[in-house]
């Protein structure tokens, strides 16, 4: 009898639970691309005529022409009449009302920060059809003052780059240029005892053409600018202050890297585009880079490489527009005011009590050395109010009873927005 065979049976095949990949075709350009499950079609959304909206969007532009170009013509207009009788060209308090009509009937989806640029372009080639306007600002290009011009004034105006703070006043007070722009204040560092003291310095001098007829507020973002990869940077350049407001980011990713201070975050970017060229036609990598703005790596061929590295994510620096005009008031202005007060006791409450009685709010306040005698100083203060307004009247009469000097320096409309 033959022996019985041993036979092993396999166990039953498992039916696979992974879903199967989806089949694939070519692409236009040579490449594979999964075929649309019935799925995935029924995530998409619904489709629409694309070409009929891209031709509404089309038509809808060239209605946009049509009415900015009318609106241009008026501007013309408007030019001529201003001209005629000697009127300034910028309005600071027509500016403001036209901005806040416009915000005011916006009903999205626009944003009204985006709005609000549209505007400011828009009225500065209106500027440009009136008068071609120059500007002066705190150079070189690129520095966050003349970011600040650009914001304001947009592109369509001459921007002209002043080498100090001071030099800006003088510019304005020759007439070379229509209007400066000058920083006075950061929400981190604190006021600019440069613009403060050029203020002193006038008053010093009997020279009263220079008044502050806008300012301008704009969110500091701090870029590191390189044409190196990060890891390779050995060396920082910026100004102080830049340093000062980035001490904890650099503390922890670049603790070896040495800082080198330079006049301005402008002038850092100048020279790192500068020393890079010379490394890299020697043939070496570049390992220097500089913190400052965006507009500054744009303008000296820098790469951002990293956006936003301030320690304060709110870090807002506040400009002054000067000029040798004043301002009519709009309901929600300001007025700077500049004192020494009498040597007495009591003298300094005395002005600000003045403030008081006639209920006008202080919302700011500095001091600087006098620059005539030791341990006597100069007052700067903020003051809700046209210094056309009643209450604003009274209150610099009776504050004037307690000063050897006060001086209005201005009044402006308030600024609403950071730009």
């Amino acid at each position: 009898m033959a022996a019985r065979r041993s036979v092993t049976k396999k166990p039953p095949t498992k039916k696979s639970t992974t879903p199967r990949t989806p089949r694939t075709e070519r692409s236009a350009s040579g490449g594979k691309k999964p075929k649309a499950t019935r799925a995935g079609r029924a995530g998409q959304p619904s489709p629409i005529d694309l070409a009929a909206i891209r031709q509404r969007i089309n038509d809808l532009d060239r209605q946009l022409v049509q009415v900015l170009n009318e609106r241009s013509s008026l501007v013309v207009k408007v030019g001529e009449y201003k001209r005629a009788v000697g009127l300034p060209v910028y309005a600071p308090h027509r500016e403001a009302e036209v901005l806040e009509r416009a915000l005011k009937t916006n009903t999205g989806p626009l944003p009204d920060r985006t709005l609000e640029a549209i505007y400011r372009e828009l009225m500065s080639g209106s500027f440009a059809l009136q008068q071609p306007l120059r500007i002066g600002f705190l150079g070189p290009p690129g520095s966050y003052s003349h970011l600040a011009a650009m914001r304001h004034f947009g592109g369509s105006v001459e921007h002209e780059d002043v080498h100090d703070i001071p030099g800006v006043f003088t510019q304005v007070q020759r007439g070379l240029v229509h209007y400066g722009l000058v920083p006075i204040e950061n929400s981190t560092g604190g006021g600019i005892v440069e613009t403060l003291d050029a203020f002193r310095d006038l008053a010093h001098r009997g020279k009263a053409e220079v008044s502050i007829c806008a300012e301008v507020q704009i969110e500091v973002r701090h870029c590191l600018l390189a044409n190196c990869a990060p890891g390779r940077i050995a060396r920082i350049f910026s100004k102080p202050e830049v340093f000062e407001q980035c001490r904890a980011w650099l503390g922890g990713k670049f603790p070896k890297a040495e800082r080198i201070p330079t006049p301005s975050s402008s002038r850092a970017a100048e020279l790192v585009a500068e020393e890079s060229r010379r490394m890299q036609a020697k043939g070496q990598t570049p390992d220097c880079a500089a913190l400052g703005s965006e507009l500054a790596g744009q303008i000296y061929g820098l790469n951002p490489l990293l956006m936003g590295v301030e320690d304060n994510p709110g870090n807002i620096t506040r400009f002054l527009v000067i000029s040798r005009q004043t301002v009519e008031r709009t309901g929600d202005d300001k007025t700077t005011v500049m004192f020494n007060t009498a040597d007495r006791p009591g003298a300094l409450v005395a002005v600000l009590q003045a403030f008081e009685r006639h209920s006008i709010n202080l919302t700011h306040i500095e001091k600087r050395p006098s620059g005539r005698r030791n341990w006597t100083y100069t007052f700067f203060v903020d003051a809700q109010g046209h210094q056309t307004d009643p209450g604003m009247i009274a209150a610099l009469h009776d504050a004037r009873q307690h000063c050897r000097e006060l001086i209005a320096l201005g009044s402006y409309p308030r600024s609403k927005r950071i730009l």
